[in-house]
């Protein structure tokens, strides 16, 4: 009978054992989350962009004339070179900045040559033609003289009369005119002959020409530095053809192509933060926004229309003077700020129904809170009503967080 009782109370020992391990499998954890504190504080809605730098006034100088711009290392004897590179230092109508040269002769075809020979045998010709005019001019003007002679000495003796002598002089000055006219035809023909000649010249016949005297130089039109060279080797170019530019690098200004959803938000004189440039954050001060916007397609292929928003610095030259044109910035345009804004993390929010809603923390349970959202930004969210300061409520909740589930900070 005693080792019976003995076996009955060991089984409900084993069973009682069971039963409290099902009831510690069955009991529910608390969810490991993350927790935030709900806490007033100073908060700003900013706009946030990719910008560049660039100098305010850019200047291209362009190819004046059609020719042959020089490398622009081109030596120019004694007044040095035209040593122009990125970041050096020119001044305004001193510094040459690139040098011109007429351009070599192209080539011509088989017929053109051909014509061109015929003009030039032509021209030729008629030198010749135009030479015996002149030969005969000359001998008749020698004929007409001696006739105007002896009629003036005739007409001293009233032997022939003044009729003839009006007709002797006719004929001399005549003839005198005639062969003026005759040297002009043979001075023309030869100069036509010189210019059909002249397109028969070769390419590789024609002579260099090293004396800068021949050649146009382009000086700088303003001072500051050459920022970026377009023709750096030598090239023959067509008038307006753009050879370098030139700018002042301590004269920059900052410009952002915002979506005209944020740029609706802005005003001139806005504050901005500029950063993401590898130095210290610089603060700006927004001076335009473009009135008209244009169509910019982003990276992955969406058309997206941008407003072009121009920022001034707003601290010494000092603090930004290794940025230079075209550098890369961060801008964040302040549109909104606060000083003593209750504010809670923008994780911690997600939609319930039409509402925002919040699990807050309370017992060791989550509570599903509505609040009611003001101005918000990308961490930060201003809190109107629901919760209040000092309340601790769950970061980024997943599925295992529900109403009245247990949490645990993690």
């Amino acid at each position: 009978m005693r080792q019976s009782g003995r076996r009955r109370l060991l089984g409900a020992l084993v069973a009682a054992g069971a039963v409290l391990v099902a009831a510690w499998f069955a009991w529910p954890r608390p969810v490991g989350v993350d927790l935030a504190t709900v806490a007033r504080g100073p908060m700003e809605v900013t706009v946030n962009d990719d910008g560049k730098t660039r100098v305010r006034h850019v200047y291209s100088v362009s190819a004046p004339i059609a020719g042959k711009v020089l490398r622009i290392s081109h030596p120019l004897g004694e007044e040095g070179t035209v040593s122009r590179h990125v970041g050096d230092e020119v001044k305004a109508n001193d510094t040459v900045v690139a040098v011109m040269q007429p351009a070599t002769p192209s080539f011509i075809d088989f017929r053109s040559r051909e014509e061109a020979q015929a003009a030039v045998a032509a021209a030729d010709a008629y030198v010749k033609y135009a030479e015996s005019e002149v030969h005969r001019l000359e001998a008749a003007v020698v004929f007409y003289r001696g006739e105007l002679a002896r009629a003036q000495t005739l007409a001293r003796t009233q032997t022939v009369s003044v009729q003839a002598l009006d007709k002797a002089k006719f004929d001399a000055e005549s003839n005198e005119a005639a062969l003026v006219s005759a040297k002009a035809q043979v001075t023309v023909w030869q100069g036509v002959s010189k210019s059909l000649a002249a397109r028969l010249i070769d390419p590789s016949s024609s002579p260099s020409m090293p004396d800068p005297v021949c050649c146009v130089q382009i000086r700088a039109p303003a001072t500051g530095r050459v920022l970026k060279i377009i023709q750096e080797s030598e090239s023959v170019v067509q008038p307006g053809t753009p050879l370098l530019e030139i700018g002042d690098p301590l004269d920059l200004e900052v410009v952002a192509d915002l979506l005209s959803t944020d740029a609706v938000q802005i005003k001139p004189g806005y504050s901005v933060k500029i950063d993401g440039w590898g130095g210290a954050p610089i603060r700006g001060r927004v001076t335009r926004v473009d009135p008209a916007g244009f169509l910019k397609v982003s990276a992955l292929g969406i058309e997206e229309q941008r407003v072009r928003t121009t920022i001034d610095f707003a601290e010494p030259s000092e603090t930004w003077s290794s940025l230079g044109h075209d550098f890369r910035v961060i801008v964040h345009v302040t549109v909104w700020s606060g000083n003593d804004v209750l504010t809670i993390p923008v994780g911690s929010l997600f939609r319930k129904a039409n509402d925002w809603a919040v699990y807050s923390v309370k017992g060791g349970r989550a509570r599903t809170t509505i609040v009611q959202i003001g101005h918000r930004n990308a961490q930060m969210a201003e809190v109107l009503s629901g919760v209040s300061a000092g309340d601790r409520v769950v970061l980024h909740p997943s599925d295992r967080v529900r109403e009245g589930s247990p949490v645990a900070q993690r």
